[in-house]
């Protein structure tokens, strides 16, 4: 029989319960149609996002039982600054208590008003962080990336092209570059190791250092050793080694491939940085062998960090992601091709091509199959991503409108992720009938977590 290899048992499950559709619209209506409002206990098949939603192992639940609660130099720290040294290579291990505090530390020490940072594509978290201190965030990937329906093995790669127009428009505005892997804002689309080594010698040659943004490093690694010439007999480990021996540094958040609910680090080579970074870490985290972090955390971390290289691991986990994907394209549903490495992408320009991107249709589309399904997705378009142009005060637009489809490590089953391909494909049904939204209430950064929306026509399914 065809059937995956599922590399873990279930020891313990947790009741989830039926919500009526009648109650669902009751909370989207109160929620002012954003997902981000919802109570848990009313979603069905929860896909907002897979960073700090994975299932531990028992061996993870096993080391915070041997939780080392010491102020300064639990032995915990150590066992979790040896692991990262060993995958990742890096001189000074800072820890946090995730990913965004590690994107702070970073941006808030090295940025000033008017600097750049080039990237693939930020992600909406660490676009924020940059433009909080008044500095540029670039996004450089390639062509083939900014399309949903082009077939490219590594549509995260930064295009040296773009990189190297940035720096002939801004020089030293641009105190580091990095590259989020794998690239999530780009469809959770991997960056080939080719390109890495390119960037890096480009980085190099101009004198600055290249950052990775490392929280789904082992899902990148994975694509690396399927789809690159040569890293086919490499494992996971060897791959992710040489990642980062092309790097200065790295942000993650170890609530996606660390395999845990909450925790992250700062890596770096740079003595100066480290110290100034460690010094500001003291004063709104905590000690320098904690980082906001308690030591059952930091052991989690670790033992997580050896798990996620597992081959068997990866392999079911981006499989149960692309038969999800393959379960969509079957009943016609328009996604972000390939599949990526965490999460599906459903292309709302494509499924409903009457809503204009002012009136957000990836966000109507995701309040819509909460609606329907009782699934929780999360938009990743112009409610996330649209700005204002600088010169003309007009509105601007991302090139996709995506729903993400963000599948949770260890936690559901194919029948699970079978019911929200169906879920899709019924939506699919609903054409025009499906209006577009308007904004009541919006905070001036990072406004998709907080919003307030309404529809149009004062219904999101009209009847």
């Amino acid at each position: 029989m065809d059937l995956p290899f599922v590399p873990y048992r279930i020891k313990v499950v947790e009741r989830v319960k039926s919500v009526t559709r009648e109650r669902r619209e009751e909370l989207l209506t109160k929620a002012g149609y954003n997902v981000f409002s919802l109570p848990s206990d009313s979603i069905y098949v929860d896909l907002l996002t897979d960073s700090g939603t994975s299932a531990m192992s028992d061996a993870q639940w096993g080391a915070m039982l041997q939780g080392d609660e010491a102020y300064a130099g639990s032995r915990n720290y150590y066992d979790f600054e040896e692991t990262i040294r060993d995958i990742f290579g890096y001189k000074h291990v800072i820890p946090t208590h995730q990913g965004r505090v590690a994107e702070n530390l970073l941006f808030s020490t090295l940025l000033t008003k008017g600097s750049v940072v080039p990237n693939n594509i930020h992600f909406d978290t660490t676009r924020a962080n940059v433009e909080y201190q008044g500095a540029i965030a670039l996004d450089c990937v390639i062509a083939e990336g900014l399309d949903p329906m082009i077939d490219h093995p590594f549509k995260g790669n930064m295009d040296l092209d773009k990189l190297g127009a940035a720096f002939e428009k801004y020089g030293d505005r641009i105190p580091f570059v990095m590259i989020t892997i794998t690239n999530n804002s780009g469809g959770g689309q991997p960056v080939s190791l080719a390109n890495i080594k390119a960037v890096s010698e480009f980085c190099r040659d101009k004198g600055v250092p290249l950052i990775f943004d490392a929280c789904r490093f082992a899902e990148n690694a994975w694509f690396i050793k399927r789809r690159e010439d040569g890293y086919a007999e490499k494992s996971i480990k060897e791959i992710a080694r040489e990642i980062f021996s092309h790097g200065d540094g790295c942000t993650m958040s170890a609530k996606k491939d660390a395999l845990v609910n909450m925790g992250g680090f700062l890596c770096l080579n740079n003595d100066v940085w480290a110290q100034e970074i460690t010094n500001l870490l003291i004063l709104i985290e905590g000690f320098r062998t904690y980082g906001g972090l308690s030591g059952r955390d930091l052991a989690a971390v670790a033992q997580g960090l050896r798990e996620v290289l597992e081959d068997d691991y990866l392999t079911y986990r981006i499989g149960q992601v692309q038969r999800m994907g393959a379960q969509m394209q079957e009943r016609g549903v328009p996604i972000l091709f390939p599949v990526g490495g965490h999460a599906v992408y459903v292309d709302a320009k494509r499924m409903l091509p009457h809503i204009p991107q002012a009136e957000f249709p990836a966000q109507a589309l995701t309040c819509a199959l909460y609606l329907e399904g009782g699934v929780r997705g999360v938009e990743i378009g112009s409610l996330m991503f649209a700005g204002t142009d600088p010169d003309t005060g007009a509105p601007t637009f991302p090139a996709m409108e995506l729903v993400r489809l963000a599948v949770p490590r260890r936690v559901y089953t194919e029948t699970h992720l079978s019911f929200v391909a169906e879920c899709c494909a019924e939506l699919m049904a609903h054409g025009e009938r499906l209006g577009g939204l308007e904004i009541e209430y919006e905070a001036p950064v990072l406004r998709h977590f907080t919003a307030r929306l309404k529809p149009i026509s004062g219904q999101l399914i009209r009847d």
